[in-house]
Formats: C-alpha cells, sequence, structure tokens
C-alpha cells in the first residue's frame, strides 16, 4: 500500500496523506461473514456517559474474523483483499477447499490466487500458520497466540510483526513490535509474514471531520477544564496544571499501571 497526498483544492486536503487503497481488490464483502453492530456512544444502560470522546461515526458491519485457523491440513484460495472499517490492517477472504469461507488479517504481500493453509507441519511461507515449535528461528511472524486454541492475541495490527528468536523446552523467545522479548509456549500458533498495510502511520485525516466520520468526539485538555472537572483544572490565564494526571488523580506519565503480581511476568525477558 501506498500513501497519496491530495492536491489541496479545498482546506481539508491540504494537509491530507490519504490511503490509495490500490491493494484493494473488492469493495463488497463477503455477506455470510458480516455481522451488525450496535454503538453506545459511551453511555451506559441508564444514558449517563462513562466513555468520553465516544459517538458519531459512519454506520459499520462487523467482518468475522478468523484468528484461530484451525481447519487444520485444508488448503484455501485468497479470493479478495479488502478494507475492514473495523481495524487498521487489511483482510483477505480465503474460499477453502471443503467450500468453508473465512476472513484471515491479509499479511504484507498476499496475491488473489495465493493458496494458504494451516497445520503443524506445514511450509513456513507468507500466510500460513502453524504452531511455533515448527518455524524456524529469526522468522518474522504475526497473528501470534498466547494459549493454545484461544486464537491470536498479538502482532495483529497494521505493519506489526513479531521475531521468532529461540527455542528452549516448551518455551519459545520471540521479540514483540514494542521490543518486549517474551516467552510463549511452542505449541501456540502464528502466521508467517508481516501484517499488510504498513503505512497507515503516516495517514494524516487532515481535518476535525474526518475524525468524526470514525467516531471519535473532540477530546479536552485537562488543564483547560475547571477544578471540578479535572485535577489539572483551573488556575489564573495558562497554569500549567502541576502534574499530569489522569482525571481520576493518577499519574499520567512515568506511573506504572501493569499489576506486580500478574501470571505474566515471569515470562517477560525484557520489556
Amino acid at each position: 500500500m501506498a500513501v497519496k497526498k491530495l492536491r489541496p483544492v479545498t482546506p481539508g486536503q491540504r494537509y491530507r496523506m490519504a490511503p490509495s487503497f490500490s491493494e484493494l481488490t473488492s469493495d463488497r464483502p463477503e455477506k455470510s461473514l458480516l455481522k451488525g453492530v450496535k454503538r453506545s456512544g459511551g453511555r451506559n444502560n441508564s444514558g449517563r456517559m462513562t466513555m468520553r470522546y465516544m459517538g458519531g461515526g459512519h454506520k459499520k458491519r462487523i467482518r468475522e474474523i478468523d484468528f484461530k485457523r484451525r481447519k487444520f491440513g485444508i488448503p484455501a484460495t485468497v479470493k479478495t483483499v479488502e478494507y475492514d472499517p473495523m481495524r487498521s490492517a487489511r483482510i483477505a477472504l480465503l474460499y477453502y477447499a471443503d467450500g468453508a469461507k473465512a476472513y484471515i488479517i491479509a499479511p504484507e504481500g498476499i496475491k488473489v490466487g495465493q493458496t494458504v493453509v494451516s497445520g503443524e507441519k506445514v511450509a513456513p511461507e507468507v500466510g500460513n500458520c502453524l504452531a511455533i515449535a515448527n518455524i524456524p528461528l529469526g522468522t518474522i511472524i504475526h497473528n501470534i497466540e498466547l494459549k493454545p486454541g484461544r486464537g491470536a492475541a498479538m502482532a495483529r495490527s497494521a505493519g506489526a510483526y513479531a521475531q521468532l528468536l529461540a527455542r528452549e523446552g516448551k518455551y519459545a523467545t520471540i521479540k514483540l513490535p514494542s521490543g518486549e522479548m517474551r516467552m510463549v509456549l511452542t505449541t501456540c500458533m502464528a502466521t508467517v509474514g508481516s501484517v499488510s498495510n504498513a503505512e497507515h502511520m503516516n495517514v494524516s485525516l487532515g481535518k476535525a471531520g474526518r475524525k468524526r466520520w470514525l467516531g471519535r468526539r473532540p477530546r479536552v485538555r485537562g488543564v483547560a477544564m475547571n477544578p471540578v472537572d479535572h485535577p489539572m483544572g483551573g488556575g489564573e490565564g495558562k497554569a500549567s496544571g502541576g502534574h499530569p494526571r489522569s482525571r481520576k488523580g493518577l499519574y499520567a506519565k512515568g506511573y506504572k499501571t501493569r499489576h506486580k503480581k500478574k501470571y505474566s511476568n515471569k515470562l517477560i525477558i525484557s520489556r
């Protein structure tokens, strides 16, 4: 994918960097894999706002993504590469040899007509899903399970990838997109390659209205509020507001929020 710079015929296009969508092959999703979604606008069951900055936005439908890839040994042909309004990555529609259809996160470089397969011992090629125990060391992977059979949990957004570094016993060491080194069970599944749409990070919306189309309402700085609304609010003139903190008073910069006794701490080698 590439990002295109628009000719600034309107003020909203002057600073906009838009996705080219050149890699998409279809604009009509598979109906059997669509599901409606009801949005709350940040309100709870009594109508009170419990989450700020949510509301509006274009109507969307969920594409049901197969994060488990449990149809072992059954080859699937890539039918289309499509846009998904719910995620930053592109998705690919698979037609399995037994007649089933499924969406997966499209890896970088996947082409229509390509055959992919999942299983315990399949070739470590782009788009194939196999156990970490059978992936060669140094391979770039994504859609990584944290617990066997639960489905992919890590490295799923646009351009994300992890690298398989080592294996020892029942654990493998992987380097995550954040730079964290972590151990994962070798029986967990992962997909070979990196996630598509790596240029997503260069997209610039260009105007506030485009953010509203995505369902994001304006976010207000804490120092611009009154003391009753935020710990950093109030003061004469442009007061700094003191130490950066959240609306609930917790420090916003450098304060550790991870639980000290979290079960997975022992699996993290370096953060």
